[in-house]
């Protein structure tokens, strides 16, 4: 199975780059942020015309995340992180696919810092961590995937030093993913590549991508139960070359996993 996350940056504004790596990568399953489109102006004809079912969560202009699946749709187990009804952004979409749940999450950027959006980021991490022990505790296999806006380590950034107070590098944040991980959860990219530096963001400006100075923010964090399939990690590259595209590019594992994956019917709740 293949599974990929990808930041696109406007899901309307960049429909043909979607389309175009839908058709050339052909993931089982995939992961999108930064839909900025509302619910009623979600792609979704276009998306099933391309072969794929989805559940989506929007938000009119800003965030939003969705979950694609080849062939099926994606049964939709949640909508939101708990624990803050308030909270009116669309950051996090969960869902199962043949068996595996797999939450699709684009956490807040938290700029500038200090600032009330920082504080508020480390909030989100804290309910994110607080969620993801509850997954985890559940014993399905279980996915986390998506735009953590972290640079875990200083090889996960082109030039630290000059990300020192940024919200993306902050210790705080960190430590907040750090934190995450050591719940039980394998970093898919990093466990395979180890001592590597590897980007999946770059910005726009001073050619960043063909110099290669970016970040590593977008991750897989997999269950104990999954991390054993877990048998590639890659970043896909070229979609970030082609003109109008987003300054992420897609993030792709593959698994084994056994045939037939165990049913767990159980994980499906509002």
């Amino acid at each position: 199975m293949k599974i990929a996350t990808y930041n696109v940056n406007g899901i309307n504004g960049r429909l043909d780059v979607v389309l175009r790596w839908l058709k050339e990568d052909a993931p089982d399953v995939v992961c999108l942020q930064e839909l900025k489109t509302d619910d009623a102006r979600f792609p979704r004809k276009e998306i099933e015309r391309a072969g794929y079912g989805a559940v989506w969560h929007g938000q009119k202009s800003w965030n939003g995340v969705a979950i694609l699946a080849k062939g099926k749709t994606p049964i939709l187990t949640r909508r939101g992180l708990p624990s803050d009804p308030d909270d009116s952004h669309s950051r996090y979409i969960e869902a199962v696919v043949d068996g595996i749940l797999i939450g699709c999450l684009y956490l807040p950027n938290g700029n500038p810092f200090p600032s009330a959006k920082f504080e508020y980021k480390l909030r989100w991490f804290r309910r994110l961590h607080d969620y993801a022990g509850d997954l985890l505790e559940l014993d399905v296999p279980s996915i986390l995937a998506g735009d953590f806006n972290v640079m875990p380590t200083e090889i996960d950034v082109y030039k630290p030093e000059r990300w020192l107070d940024d919200a993306l590098f902050r210790p705080e944040v960190r430590k907040a993913y750090a934190r995450l991980v050591a719940q039980g959860w394998t970093d898919a990219v990093r466990h395979l590549h180890p001592g590597e530096r590897i980007y999946t963001f770059w910005k726009y400006w001073r050619n960043s991508f063909e110099r290669d100075a970016g970040l590593r923010i977008d991750h897989f964090l997999l269950s104990p139960a999954v991390a054993p399939w877990l048998r590639s990690a890659t970043v896909r590259r070229k979609p970030r070359s082609w003109e109008h595209t987003s300054d992420h590019a897609p993030v792709m594992i593959e698994l084994d996993v056994p045939s037939p994956a165990a049913p767990h019917s159980s994980a499906s709740r509002s």
